[in-house]
């Protein structure tokens, strides 16, 4: 709406940027917050304690330039994740200015092995053997496969490391391995944590798809989900 518009800077206004809205981002004298709160009806800081704050107590509000973006559904999530692979992202994590501070882990660094990397980050702790990683993210303690190719997705990685006790047995067993297997094809997909995609697996996802959901994977917006724990079998295929 027309009139809904707000004065925002140049900047704003070049990347279609016209509107503000709150960020739920608040802050309080603890004497205050305590004062409105008495009231039992008044909880929640949007529909009841800013508005009836409003012209009764000393308000300020700042206008937010730096970056945000929305990933309240898979498909903003995952582009806000990829978006992290361009040449200069909107979110810089190598910014001395505006440094990025995370919980040291303390992991080995990643190994790789024939591997070609265009346009991707990789996170610490991953055993790589795969033939092409391309505008991707990969998660901690990551392993893939010889032969497989990984295209325009967000691997979260592993919790743990397999032993190798562990490794012979599930090879014994006839089971997969954790991580992603050898000649895979894999694109538009999330991968999340603790997945085992066996050998062979080709995944194209796309606008092509229809949304479903299962006990392995959902699909939405044409992107593909493998859940928490998923075990992929040989030769599995979505396309």
């Amino acid at each position: 709406m027309a009139d809904w518009k707000s004065d925002v800077s140049d900047q704003m206004k070049s990347e279609g940027k016209h509107y503000l809205a709150s960020m739920g981002i608040y802050i309080f004298n603890r004497k205050l917050l305590v004062e409105i709160m008495k009231n039992p009806n008044t909880k929640d800081f949007g529909k009841e304690i800013i508005p009836q704050a409003v012209g009764n107590k000393k308000i300020l509000s700042y206008q937010y330039e730096g970056y945000w973006t929305d990933i309240g559904n898979i498909d903003s999530f995952f582009e806000a994740n990829i978006g992290l692979t361009d040449d200069l992202p909107q979110f810089n994590l190598f910014d001395n200015e505006n440094k990025i501070y995370t919980r040291p882990r303390l992991l080995p660094p990643s190994k790789f092995h024939k591997t070609i990397i265009e346009k991707s980050l990789i996170s610490e702790g991953c055993i790589i053997n795969a033939k092409e990683i391309k505008r991707s993210i990969i998660g901690i303690r990551s392993r893939i496969g010889e032969g497989t190719v990984i295209q325009n997705c967000y691997v979260m990685g592993n919790d743990f490391y397999q032993n190798i006790d562990d490794m012979n047995e599930d090879v014994k067993e006839n089971r997969q391995l954790m991580g992603i297997g050898k000649n895979c094809f894999i694109s538009n997909t999330i991968v999340d944590k603790n997945c085992r995609i066996g050998n062979n697996v080709y995944i194209n996802g796309g606008k092509h798809l229809e949304s479903t959901s299962n006990e392995l994977y959902a699909i939405k917006d044409g992107i593909v989900v493998f859940k928490k724990g998923a075990i992929i079998p040989d030769n599995y295929t979505i396309q």
